[in-house]
This record gives C-alpha cells, sequence and structure tokens, in this order.
C-alpha cells in the first residue's frame, strides 16, 4: 500500500473542509470519497502508528476531533497531512487514500473491535506517547 501502483487511479481533486473534518478526494476512475480525519489519523501509515513490523500497531485513541493543520504534496504520489495533535509523519500515497476512502467501513468496524479487545473508548487519551517505544525519536 505504501506507493503507487502502475494504473493506479489519481486524485483530480483534494478539499480539505475542515468544519466537518473530512478530506473529499475524487480519483481518475471517478471514484469520488469522504475520508474523515479520524479516520485518516487512526490508520497514519507512519512507523509512529503501524510500528516496525506486524504485530507492533499502536492503537490510536482520543483522535475523533483532530484536525488537519496542514497538507503538504509528496512528489507526484502522495500528501503528508499535519493534524492537531502533532502527528506529522505519515505520508499518504494515493494507493493509500483511495484504500481508505473505498475500506471506510471495514476499517471502522475494524478500529472498533480492536478498540472494545483493548477494553478502551475511542475518545479516550492516549496512554503514552504514541511512537515512544520506536527508538527513531
Amino acid at each position: 500500500m505504501a506507493g503507487l501502483q502502475a494504473g493506479s487511479p489519481t486524485p483530480v481533486d483534494l478539499t480539505v473542509h475542515s468544519q466537518s473534518r473530512v478530506l473529499a478526494v475524487r480519483f481518475s476512475d471517478g471514484a469520488s470519497f469522504r475520508i474523515p480525519f479520524e479516520l485518516m489519523r487512526v490508520y497514519s501509515p507512519s512507523a509512529d502508528v503501524q510500528g516496525h513490523g506486524p504485530g507492533q500497531e499502536v492503537l490510536q485513541t482520543g483522535k475523533r476531533e483532530v484536525t488537519l493543520t496542514g497538507l503538504e504534496p509528496i512528489g507526484n504520489y502522495a500528501v503528508q497531512p499535519a493534524f492537531s495533535d502533532g502527528h506529522d509523519t505519515g505520508i499518504y500515497s494515493w494507493d493509500y487514500l483511495y484504500f481508505l476512502g473505498s475500506k471506510q467501513n471495514e476499517l471502522w468496524a475494524d478500529y472498533l473491535a480492536r478498540l472494545e479487545t483493548a477494553g478502551v473508548d475511542r475518545d479516550a487519551p492516549m496512554a503514552g506517547k504514541a511512537g515512544a517505544a520506536c527508538g527513531s525519536h
């Protein structure tokens, strides 16, 4: 998911909707999605969230009200959002944005199930600094 696959749809329009906290993305294949900032933040492709390998993911909480404070282009293949909680290390390729948009229902269900398994509330503050154990800080 990290890179751009040959022949993949590319965004023809990206719009940040601050009030509703969604990123609207329209792709070259006609698909369009409204991706909530919370979903983007919870599924950030960064090592702080995903870890450095399977089983090292860091469950994100307290992100319901997160907003975008910036959205920088990365070449012709991605954007790098900056979130109001200070997280700004995820690089979202066009493929990854398409994945987030097209799989929203499944991703939300998975997130809520992981919260329930962990016995934590979606709005609970993070237990510690995300990525503190990753050794990259």
